[in-house]
């Protein structure tokens, strides 16, 4: 035991200080492909009509979290056209494994501001957006889910833990806000020193570790007790003015920044694996039995607006993380909201009313999504005017575990809620494979943005940044981004800058998509 200690500990202090990253980037390496480097051809821009939303306390609409707004729409401005379309990468793994760069937002002068992961734990990047080079980086504390996959050499662990600052947001003054893996709330701006440098710092934070459960296996816990392990997953600014968090196991709290007060209530038996959305009304949190709209009370407590529960089926299935919907919660214009359940045969596209009061039935519609015994996703929808549109995720398990590539069944398909709300339709489907990645919308240009593969005759999937146009459901183009492991998307998003630009996180990193219309 004690060799085994030691083994451990050693790897873990490889691994911490091989996280800081080369300030300038170095390119991901492809496997060997000849595979088509564009298919299709480029776009013509078809606006699609929507107003996005205005939220007092983030960053501006697109720009402040995973899915890029409070309504987690999923819904940005420009896109790549596919005009001579460059294509740079990243390779942020360096000698040890992971590097995956899961979330990124934009601050107000453009600049990247990225959480990246390793088995040494999370980090904060800020990169240059047309170069990707490193300006500043923050280290944050690593997960007991790492500790626990290198003991038990099991990296599934790591799979399903959506804790420890993935699911941060960017504020209305470009902090970043975030849980951190000890359970503590952390407030980190980031500044342009007199020298041009950049440096992030900590702006506030508070202990929410009397909060939650942490008897997690760790370095100095290697065999925990009862008393639970329940880590923060998520945060989300509240209308109130009250920053909102929610743990693993069904926890949801607020804290007042000005007071240090934090409120909490837990649904027991109910767990939480996504993020969650927020309107100037109410907070919409989904567990994996129901969904919740809530608000705080006068003394911050989160109370229950109303709640809905849905179809959890009988098991977790394959290109899931949980028993449950694998979507954060889409909020579309004032009144709707998307989620998916989890039933056996097909998963199904719910919307609802959101509003508090009003006429009728709450559940608007109930869609049967993708092929019989093959329908899943774990992504949140994108939700823009009267349309939804997702991907099929079954069949993938993670860019460490997959193996059979035939697995990934695929589909994507739009689906428009009517005007008179009698019901929902499916407008198109397609046959593309998206197996992981969150996809987005350009609202301006009017294409909805996957990423794919296709295996070749070696087995190596080579991977394709792939645009959809929203309106018919024909696929656009492909821009091949290269071959092999560490082009798997691996869950993370694509977010859209506001040139255009395009951002993937892959396994071991992030790239970049522009178009270059000027170098024919």
């Amino acid at each position: 035991m004690k060799l085994l200690g030691l083994t451990v500990a050693v790897s873990l202090t490889f691994l911490t200080a091989c996280s800081m990253e080369e300030h300038l980037p170095r390119p991901l390496e492809s496997e060997p492909t000849d595979a088509a480097r564009f298919i299709g051809t480029p776009a013509t821009p078809k606006p699609m009509a929507g107003v996005q939303p205005v939220f007092p306390y983030l960053a501006a609409a697109g720009s402040g979290s995973m899915h890029a707004d409070g309504y987690n729409s999923d819904v940005h401005m420009a896109g790549p056209l596919g005009i001579n379309t460059q294509v740079i990468t990243r390779d942020h793994s360096k000698t040890m494994p992971g590097g995956m760069c899961a979330t990124t937002t934009f601050n107000k002068q453009g600049n990247l501001i990225a959480l990246c992961a390793n088995m040494g734990g999370f980090s904060l990047n800020l990169f240059e957006p047309v170069t990707l080079e490193q300006l500043a980086y923050f280290q944050l504390p690593s997960r007991p889910s790492s500790f626990e996959a290198l003991v038990k050499r099991d990296p599934t662990v790591v799979m399903t833990d959506t804790s420890g600052g993935a699911y941060y947001y960017l504020d209305n003054e470009d902090r970043i806000v975030l849980a951190d893996s000890e359970q503590h709330l952390q407030r980190i701006g980031h500044r342009q020193l007199d020298d041009g440098s950049w440096e992030f710092y900590q702006d506030s934070v508070w202990d929410l570790s009397n909060e939650v459960p942490q008897d997690c296996m760790s370095s100095s816990n290697w065999f925990p007790g009862d008393g639970g392990c329940d880590p923060i997953v998520a945060v989300m600014p509240g209308p109130d003015g009250l920053i909102w968090w929610v743990t693993r196991q069904g926890i949801v709290g607020t804290l007042n920044t000005d007071t240090g007060k934090v409120v909490k209530r837990q649904f027991a038996g109910e767990e939480i694996q996504n993020g969650f959305s927020v309107d100037l009304d109410a907070m919409y949190i989904v567990t994996d039995h129901k969904m919740y709209a809530m608000r705080a009370d006068t003394q911050g407590m989160p109370q229950v607006l109303w709640q809905e529960a849905y179809d959890r089926g009988s098991a977790r299935k394959v290109g899931t993380i949980n028993q449950g919907s694998g979507t954060t919660p889409t909020l579309i214009g004032d009144d709707y909201l998307t989620i998916t359940d989890n039933a056996d045969d097909k998963i199904n596209l719910i919307v609802y009313k959101r509003k508090p009061s009003f006429e009728g039935e709450r559940e608007i519609c109930k869609v049967p999504l993708f092929s019989s015994g093959a329908s899943v996703t774990d992504n949140s929808m994108i939700g823009w005017g009267r349309s939804i549109i997702l991907e099929n995720n079954y069949g993938y398990i993670s860019a460490i575990s997959q193996k059979d590539w035939s697995a990934v069944k695929g589909g994507i398909t739009r689906i428009d809620i009517r005007e008179d709300e009698s019901g929902c339709d499916v407008v198109w489907t397609s046959p593309e494979k998206a197996p992981s990645n969150v996809p987005k919308l350009s609202a301006d240009n009017g294409l909805a943005y996957f990423y794919t593969f296709e295996v070749q005759p070696d087995g190596v999937p080579t991977w394709y940044f792939m645009a959809l146009d929203a309106h018919t459901g024909k696929t656009q183009f492909k821009i091949r981004t290269g071959a092999g492991l560490n082009f798997d998307n691996n869950w993370a998003p694509i977010s859209l800058g506001e040139d255009g630009t395009a951002y993937i996180g892959t396994i071991s990193g992030i790239m970049s998509l522009q178009d270059q219309p000027e170098n024919p």
